[in-house]
């Protein structure tokens, strides 16, 4: 070691107390003062001259001074802004193994997002052994949270690795790699990609990768036509024109990649490349497998793509009719009916040309008489009616095999076309109905939470955007419960689980109830955050006059007021529990829980928090047996929930209209709910009781709301407060729900069915706003939310609280205002109907039909027909026909809506001559 080395490590490992910049404008004599005084680029020349058991002498020095400036607050954040870079290169350049260093270069909390130090961290890790420099490049690409962002050191420490040192190979990286070769690749270059690419030296190993990443990089699909010059598509298809690139990678990493699925948007880039390729027939020939397979089980329009393959190597007589026969068996079984129509013309035109392959594709063929479509049943059943020869016996009792799975409806012709088939009639079981059971509903007991799992709970909900509402008000009763028997001992467990709060640091300063939300004030007061005068003053909660009008605001400043009265009465005279705690996950309160409760309270001398206790009565279950017990209580409270119990409790009623159109609005908020057709919308009267017996936090709650709130926001986020505060009222739950289903259904929103299939499950009347919103929900645009409102009328069904007349009436009006489109209406009933619930679904039909056929049929109305027509084939009910049903198919034509009405007239008739006492 030279006598400058030693003396300059010395001084290095020198213990140092202040963590400040040196007053001297000379350059700092060691590497902690360098790093102190944030001079990164000094830093090089201070650490290359020391050997590898001097740099490592400096390392628990400048992990030390990194932990040290880690913990200051914000007051010194110039400091440590100036000494963060500084730090990153040291402790590179002084970390002797490639891990330790790749995991230093890595941190959080010394990265540097200007950039500056990227030149004098290059320098510092220059003198490395190259072998030392491609691990350390290999460590940095294996970490996906910081492979893009180091990609360009990534990129430097590989050209200085050994020669053999391969590219690493990690999605990160990879993406990365992409992105930059899109901006010309080199660090400030300004190249075109093509030119980044031919000057690439790991082009090959690279590009194989791109097709095998879990998620298509982004940098690929940066393009609007693929065939331009320039763009991913064009120049990798010229690369393996030039020979740069293997062709077969990326046929066969486009069709992996195609076959491993995802996203639509994520394989666009690969079906346009393969279309850029354009494979030759012998190149689509040998991967014929790929293509059937793709033609199977990709979504729509890839599906369509690798059929019109197919069908171009059919032509050019390169499929043979077992490949042929395969491929149907596969495309017959999906839904789609375009693809099902276009593959039994395929099928069609191979029996034409080749007879002799009849014992092949007819039983092919046979797979559509399956399909939900009856049309494309009747296709399939001609197709072999047309090709079957008569000697053909074994084929003919092959084909009958199948021909029970067809509709009722072609039973006959398919019996005297092959001979034996069963009738739908024949030997039937009495159908019974097949309902989903009921959800059960889940008993909360938060009396039984210990301490530490109360402080799991709501360290996970704390950092919750939306607690599901069982959650929420288990934690907040168990906060109260263990505040009540020992604060100090729950704030000592809730303190570490909380650390990373804000306004934990700094004496608590952040914690002003402005700025906490739900569970967090809660707890925050637990742990002394909170001043009380601030909780009796309500200080952060809104005030029931500001904020838009409408019943959202009103239910979350309940819930905020409870939360604060909660909190407020921790500091002040602890509660020894809620007594708005629900009993089941619903929202719903047994009336015989509050009873105990507040005898409860009686005995121990406590009185209640009032808004505590007016929530309790807003989720009570009102049964009048139990208003004797609370009655016999004694106390002002027990009265109340007597008077509420047998009568007080009413809901509000209901006004249900028509709105017309509206001209368009300036507010966007108003824009996104609105368009041009005339809806049905229902407003909530006022609830007097409310505002004369309950606090003030109510009052608004118990105003008149409109079906169409002129400044309303909350399309989400709400729910918890709608289903905490009133989870016995589903009709006004209903009516408040009903314009973003409306939205759902009219202007192609979504997300309001999940909240309307919870709604299902509360407690409350099953009234005609809920079965408005059920027929609502049935027509959404999108189908997740149509499924929601399955759900929901399986629900009601279940419960034996279903109005299927009731439902049917809604739906038809809907229909005739156009809010529901009879093709989602379909799905929905064939949704339903597939779960069993035949007789329900045609019920709930049997009154839409009428508005559906009126004036000759609206566009559509064929599949509701279809699906009508499967549920009475299906549970053969005996009853009249919908009105409009005989003029439908009496009308002349082949449309699907005639052909469907004749279908459920021969099934109704058929019904009623099976039906007991026919």
């Amino acid at each position: 070691m030279s006598t400058t080395a030693a003396a300059a490590a010395t001084a290095a490992a020198a213990p140092t107390t202040a963590a400040t910049a040196p007053t001297s404008a000379a350059a700092p004599a060691t590497v902690l003062d360098a790093v102190r005084a944030g001079r990164a680029n000094l830093l090089p020349g201070l650490i290359q001259p020391l050997t590898a058991a001097e740099r490592r002498t400096l390392v628990p020095e400048l992990t030390a001074l990194r932990r040290e400036i880690r913990s200051w607050d914000w007051t010194r954040r110039v400091d440590r802004e100036r000494m963060r870079s500084a730090l990153l290169v040291a402790g590179a350049g002084c970390h002797t193994g490639a891990a330790a260093a790749a995991s230093w270069i890595a941190a959080r909390d010394l990265r540097d997002p200007s950039g500056s130090v990227y030149g004098p961290l290059i320098t510092v890790l220059a003198d490395r052994d190259p072998a030392w420099l491609g691990d350390l490049a290999h460590r940095l690409a294996a970490r996906t949270a910081t492979a893009s962002e180091d990609y360009h050191l990534i990129r430097d420490l590989l050209l200085r690795a050994p020669d053999d040192c391969p590219p690493p190979t990690g999605d990160a990286f990879v993406h990365a790699w992409a992105r930059h070769m899109s901006f010309g690749g080199l660090r400030g270059a300004a190249r075109t990609l093509r030119l980044a690419l031919r000057e690439e030296p790991y082009v090959r190993e690279l590009v194989a990768r791109l097709f095998e990443t879990a998620e298509t990089a982004d940098a690929l699909g940066w393009y609007s036509a693929p065939g331009v010059p320039g763009r991913w598509p064009a120049e990798l298809a010229l690369l393996a024109a030039e020979g740069t690139v293997e062709r077969r990678t990326l046929l066969d990493g486009c069709l992996a990649r195609l076959l491993r699925g995802g996203r639509p948007a994520g394989l666009t880039f690969f079906t346009d490349l393969l279309g850029v390729l354009e494979a030759t027939e012998d190149e689509q020939e040998e991967r014929t497998a790929d293509w059937i397979a793709l033609a199977a089980d990709a979504h729509s329009p890839l599906a369509g793509h690798a059929q019109q393959v197919l069908a171009g190597l059919f032509e050019a007589g390169r499929l043979p009719a077992e490949r042929l026969a395969e491929m149907s068996a596969a495309v017959l079984f999906r839904p789609e009916k375009k693809l099902v129509r276009a593959q039994l013309v395929l099928l069609g035109k191979a029996l034409r040309r080749q007879h002799d392959d009849r014992f092949v594709l007819l039983p092919a063929v046979a797979a559509a008489f399956g399909h939900a479509d009856t049309a494309l049943q009747e296709r399939a059943l001609k197709l072999v009616a047309a090709h079957l020869r008569p000697q053909d016996d074994d084929l003919r009792t092959e084909l009958a095999f199948q021909a029970d799975l067809l509709s009722p409806a072609h039973r006959r012709t398919a019996a005297e076309l092959l001979g034996a088939v069963a009738d739908a009639a024949d030997g039937r079981t009495p159908y019974g109905e097949t309902l989903p059971p009921a959800p059960a509903r889940r008993r909360l007991d938060s009396a039984q939470l210990s301490l530490a799992e109360t402080v799991e709970l709501v360290a996970a909900l704390v950092k919750s955007r939306q607690p599901a509402t069982e959650e929420f008000e288990t934690a907040v009763d168990a906060l109260v419960r263990h505040a009540h028997r020992d604060r100090a001992e729950l704030a000592a467990a809730l303190r570490p689980a909380l650390a990373d709060r804000p306004w934990i640091g700094d004496g608590g300063h952040h914690a002003d109830p402005a700025w906490l939300r739900g569970l967090e004030l809660v707890a925050a007061t637990v742990l002394g955050y909170v001043n009380a005068h601030d909780l009796r003053a309500r200080r952060g909660l809104r005030d029931d006059r500001s904020g838009p009008d409408c019943a959202h605001t009103a239910m979350a400043g309940v819930t905020g007021a409870r939360l604060y009265g909660a909190a407020a009465r921790i500091l002040a005279d602890p509660l020894p529990f809620l007594l708005a705690t629900p009993t089941w996950d619903t929202g719903s309160l047994e009336p015989s829980d509050l009873v105990e409760r507040l005898a409860a309270y009686r005995r121990l001398g406590v009185e209640p928090e009032p808004i505590d206790f007016g929530q309790a009565l807003l989720r009570v279950r009102r049964d009048p047996e139990a208003a004797p017990a609370a009655a016999a209580l004694g106390t002002p409270e027990g009265a109340r929930l007597a008077a509420w119990l047998t009568g007080a409790g009413e809901p509000p009623r209901t006004v249900r209209r028509i709105e017309e159109p509206a001209p368009p609005r300036q507010d966007w908020w108003g824009d996104r709910r609105r368009d041009a057709v005339r809806r049905i919308v229902v407003d909530t009267g006022e609830r007097p009781v409310l505002g004369r017996e309950f606090p003030e936090a109510f009052h608004r709650l118990g105003r008149a709301f409109s079906g169409t709130p002129d400044r309303c926001y909350h399309w989400d986020g709400w729910e918890l407060a709608q289903l905490a505060v009133l989870p016995e009222d589903r009709e006004t739950q209903a009516a408040l729900l009903l314009p973003d289903l409306t939205a759902c259904a009219a202007v192609e929103e979504r997300g309001a069915g999940q909240r309307l299939s919870r709604l299902a499950e509360t407690g409350g009347p099953a009234g005609p706003v809920l079965h408005l919103a059920v027929a609502t929900g049935l027509g959404a645009r999108y189908a997740e939310d149509r499924l929601a409102a399955v759900d929901a009328l399986l629900v009601l069904a279940g419960r034996g609280e279903l109005d299927t007349g009731a439902l049917g009436r809604d739906l038809a009006e809907l229909l005739a205002l156009g809010t529901v489109k009879p093709n989602r209406l379909a799905d929905a009933a064939r949704t339903a109907a597939g779960t069993g619930a035949y007789a329900t679904t045609w019920a709930v039909l049997a009154g839409a039909l009428p508005a559906l056929l009126a004036d000759g049929g609206v566009r559509g109305a064929g599949e509701v027909l279809a699906v009508a027509a499967e549920c009475v084939e299906a549970c053969g009910p005996a009853g009249p026909e919908p009105a409009g049903l005989a003029e439908a198919a009496a009308r002349g034509g082949s449309s699907q809506v005639v052909s469907q009405a004749k279908r459920l007239r021969a099934a109704l008739a058929a019904a009623d001559t099976t039906a007991p006492g026919a």
